[in-house]
């Protein structure tokens, strides 16, 4: 398990681990960051290494946050509002603290990083997300979880579903192994990346699929 969120204060400035070989892959600027179901923190900018995601305020440079990549169980592309109102890359967060401790929320101010089991990042600019979401894929693959290296081919799972706003219903639940259409990537976590695909599925298609398969049972 990951150590999660970590603040990030060095007044703007990013400084990799170049000794240990991190690179910097992509900047993105105007990004929102969102924390589980706080208000969202604006005008940032999004540094994404080899190994870690970077936030650091525009208006405040001594205002930041950092995660690395083997603390991201999850991430994925969320385009639907009953999710969340804007376009944005959503990831599920490890750290150290039990599951079943109770988030700081309801009073919009976040008091302990470890507790935090969400994050959300929303670009100005939406048409970037595809782009944002390649990197973190490559990234996640450079960083697999150190203790399921040896489950990596039963763990990785990638899911897809068509993401056009003019597919017709019975479409928006379709899974397919066409990376073109990626939806989301689990770095490791079986059970929170079923979550998410389950939450994805019309149920009402499968009830449709079933009730059509009926003729063809003896």
């Amino acid at each position: 398990m990951g150590l999660g969120v970590r603040s990030f204060s060095k007044s703007g400035e990013v400084v990799l681990d170049t000794e240990n070989g991190e690179e910097l892959m992509h900047v993105q600027p105007s990004v929102d960051i969102v924390f589980n179901n706080f208000p969202p923190y604006s005008n940032g900018t999004l540094y994404i290494s080899t190994k870690q995601v970077i936030w650091v305020s525009d208006v405040d440079k001594s205002k930041g946050y950092a995660v690395d990549f083997v603390s991201i169980s999850l991430h994925a592309v969320s385009t639907d509002p009953e999710a969340y109102p804007l376009p944005c890359i959503y990831t599920q967060i490890d750290s150290e603290m039990d599951e079943d401790d109770s988030d700081d929320s309801e009073c919009n101010v976040i008091h302990d990083l470890s507790k935090i089991r969400e994050m959300r990042l929303i670009p100005s600019d939406p048409t970037q997300l595809d782009t944002l979401f390649e990197v973190f894929c490559e990234c996640a693959e450079l960083n697999p979880e150190p203790n399921d290296e040896e489950e990596e081919e039963e763990h990785d799972w990638v899911f897809n579903t068509d993401q056009t706003e003019n597919e017709e219903p019975e479409e928006e639940g379709y899974v397919s192994q066409n990376p073109t259409n990626s939806l989301g990537q689990s770095n490791g976590n079986h059970d929170l990346a079923r979550t998410v695909l389950e939450l994805e599925i019309n149920d009402k298609r499968f009830e449709d699929a079933e009730n059509n398969g009926d003729g063809s049972h003896h």
